[in-house]
């Protein structure tokens, strides 16, 4: 029976990790801090960081945030877009985003606080209020005005010894469709390398290659103001540095068997890493993982990830008794996007091979899978969709 209190758990599912327990990324964090470097001397960067999702791009970010807040001195802006599609909205939440990070900088909060006091409210036991009306009301013209607005704050706090803004941009899938973003992105990046002053930047985006090329067909030039930082599955070394040192953080020790499980079905994605995670903490009852925990974390952690990261409709094709005896063969091969199908109907028996052509275009209906490059290649349009497979497996 599992301990009922077991305290906190040591993994993140479903937000940010937390600065301490991020693990690897060291070529992808010697780029950016290359770049963040040059801020300090004035210049200005744009960067865009690109990977699939749940492959962790929001976690570094904010790590990459917090070491420029700490080693370069840069005011950092950390903006989850969200649901915005419009840049009256992007300008509010940018604004209130720098109200409430101001709160837990003291040596910065009274000049923030006094630069944008029209948009706060009255403070209580629960910290400030916004004033929503004002922002709103004024959203327009600080959309309009963007970079004299950043200009005015970096003046306001640069004597706090202030050397720059960081400002990054995340869950951009709701307003990169829109045309003006692009527009908006360029113009920000132009004219401030034109301005007499220049403002000390590093702009970030973040975002599936997806988003970055829809940004280019809405408005070219955007194409040429970024340098690309990609961020690809972890290797086996970083995975098995990160689950040692997150078991480890509350006295749970990891059987080698358990944590070759754990590793070869988390496939390098940090989110399914902290959804497989927390689910065998949780199962674990003795403070040892073992085989068994290991197995059990990963059953219950592919429901999850179906739940959560699978469309709808591909959830319930995937669950279907007809494809069961399909899906358990595919999902033994190896952890990669293409396949042969030929190579697949060897190991299907008479039965399955009936259904196999069914369920292949069933799966490019419902856009799992496209075409390859060769006559019998197919190749899975998304990691997740091909790890819930591989998961569901077991």
């Amino acid at each position: 029976m599992n301990n009922i209190d077991k305290g906190q758990s040591p993994f993140f599912p479903g937000q940010p990790v937390p600065v301490d327990l991020f693990i690897g990324r060291k070529k992808e964090i010697e780029r950016i801090t290359r770049s963040l470097n040059q801020i300090g001397y004035g210049r200005q960067k744009a960067l865009f960081l690109i990977g699939e999702y749940g492959i962790g791009k929001s976690s570094l970010a904010v790590f990459v945030k917090k070491n420029a807040e700490i080693n370069n001195r840069l005011l950092g802006i950390y903006v989850l877009l969200g649901r915005i599609k419009d840049l009256n909205g992007l300008a509010t939440k940018t604004v209130e985003v720098v109200i409430r990070e101001g709160i837990y900088q003291p040596t910065l909060s009274e000049k923030i606080r006094d630069f944008l006091s029209k948009y706060i409210g009255k403070q209580d036991l629960f910290g400030i209020t916004i004033n929503f009306e004002a922002l709103k009301r004024d959203g327009p013209d600080i959309s309009k005005g963007f970079l004299p607005f950043l200009k005015e704050l970096y003046f306001r706090v640069k004597d706090s010894g202030i050397k720059g803004i960081m400002l990054i941009f995340d869950e951009i899938n709701g307003i990169s469709a829109n045309p003006d973003f692009a527009y908006f992105i360029k113009s920000l990046v132009d004219e401030n390398a034109v301005s007499s002053e220049p403002l000390p930047l590093m702009l970030m985006l973040c975002g599936v290659e997806e988003r970055r090329e829809e940004m280019i067909r809405n408005h070219r030039p955007v194409e040429r103001i970024f340098d690309i930082v990609e961020i690809r599955e972890m290797n086996e070394s970083e995975m098995e540095e990160f689950f040692i040192k997150a078991f480890g953080s509350v006295n749970i020790t990891v059987m080698e068997e358990a944590l070759e499980l754990l590793i070869r079905y988390s496939a390098g994605f940090p989110k399914i890493m902290h959804i497989i995670g927390d689910e065998t903490f949780w199962i674990d009852s003795d403070n040892i993982i073992d085989k068994n925990d290991a197995l059990s974390g990963i059953v219950r952690a592919a429901e999850e990830i179906g739940r959560k990261f699978v469309d709808h409709h591909v959830y319930k094709a995937l669950r279907s008794k007809d494809y069961q005896s399909i899906l358990k063969k595919l999902g033994k091969e190896p952890f990669v996007l293409t396949f042969s199908k030929n190579e697949i109907e060897k190991k299907l028996t008479p039965s399955e091979k009936k259904k196999f052509n069914n369920f292949l275009q069933r799966m490019k209906k419902l856009n799992v899978l496209r075409s390859g490059d060769s006559r019998g290649e197919y190749v899975f349009t998304s990691s997740l969709v091909r790890l819930y497979i591989l998961l569901n497996s077991l």
